[in-house]
């Protein structure tokens, strides 16, 4: 797990309860809805930084969340306490970089600040292999630092505060929060199943209601099936069934001339003749 997003936040808290007073340093830093653990001072490889109000709509109440922080508390009037994160990244995307954790009585923000960020840039300078005099001040070896191109950009986020001058606690809180990119990952697959589905179920609906419910036709009774099969089967099947009835009464008809006289010249051909001189309406009874 490598996050991928960081974003920068800070904060303070008076009550006269010291854990009362971290828990409202953590609230003006805007994470106190969340289970902060505190991680060492590696700066991920190719980590974003994004603003302090885009990295709060990230996380949810109750999250396990790794951060660098410091914090500092006093409880003596008027005495000035600084907590400090400094932050080193290396120019090679591929690098990790460093952060540093820093806190002091009687440091204003410039010199607490100042000093986190030597802090984190001596150590990522170390690693890279940068030569420097550590007994050189933060300006000379800044300069130093950047100049070999290896190291990018330094920066730092610090809080101080003046203690209360009732003798309240008085805790000051600076942070680094990490953002594990998985997990907004997995909130966007879900989000867009989610978008999927009621489209889904949209569509369905629409078809639903364009598309009219399929209804069984009532059942046919005999006399009405047989009649649709004889009007579907046309004039053709009526008029071969009325011809077949012919040919058998002009067969019958035939036979019986020839067995009552034998001489007399009638042929089928001419009992034909007179059978459809008189129509095909009509049907001859036998005789």
């Amino acid at each position: 797990m490598v996050p991928k997003k960081v974003f920068f936040t800070k904060g303070v808290g008076v009550h006269k309860e010291k854990l009362a007073s971290f828990e409202l340093a953590m609230r003006a830093a805007g994470v106190a809805q969340c289970n902060l653990v505190l991680v060492s001072s590696i700066y991920p490889p190719g980590c974003k930084i994004i603003s302090k109000e885009e990295g709060l709509k990230l996380l949810q109440p109750g999250e396990i969340v790794f951060a660098v922080y410091d914090r500092e508390s006093n409880n003596e009037p008027n005495r000035l306490v600084a907590a400090s994160i400094g932050v080193a990244i290396p120019a090679e995307p591929s690098m990790h970089g460093y952060l540093s954790e820093h806190h002091s009585f009687g440091e204003t923000d410039e010199k607490a600040g100042e000093y986190a960020e030597d802090l984190a840039a001596s150590m990522l300078a170390t690693t890279l292999a940068i030569e420097f005099d550590p007994e050189l001040d933060w300006d000379e070896r800044e300069h130093l630092f950047k100049m070999s191109g290896k190291i990018v950009r330094t920066s730092n986020i610090t809080q101080s505060a003046v203690g209360n001058k009732d003798g309240l606690w008085t805790t000051v809180f600076a942070a680094v929060v990490f953002i594990n990119d998985d997990n907004l990952s997995v909130e966007t697959g879900q989000s867009q199943g989610d978008a999927a589905c009621s489209n889904e179920n949209l569509n369905q609906d629409e078809v639903s209601r364009q598309v009219p419910e399929a209804r069984e036709p009532p059942p046919r009774r005999p006399e009405e099936s047989f009649k649709q099969s004889d009007e579907k089967a046309g004039p053709q099947l009526t008029a071969t069934h009325d011809q077949q009835e012919v040919k058998k009464a002009l067969f019958r008809v035939a036979q019986q001339k020839v067995a009552a006289s034998p001489g007399e010249k009638d042929t089928p051909t001419a009992a034909e003749d007179r059978v459809f001189k008189t129509g095909h309406s009509r049907l001859l009874k036998p005789l």
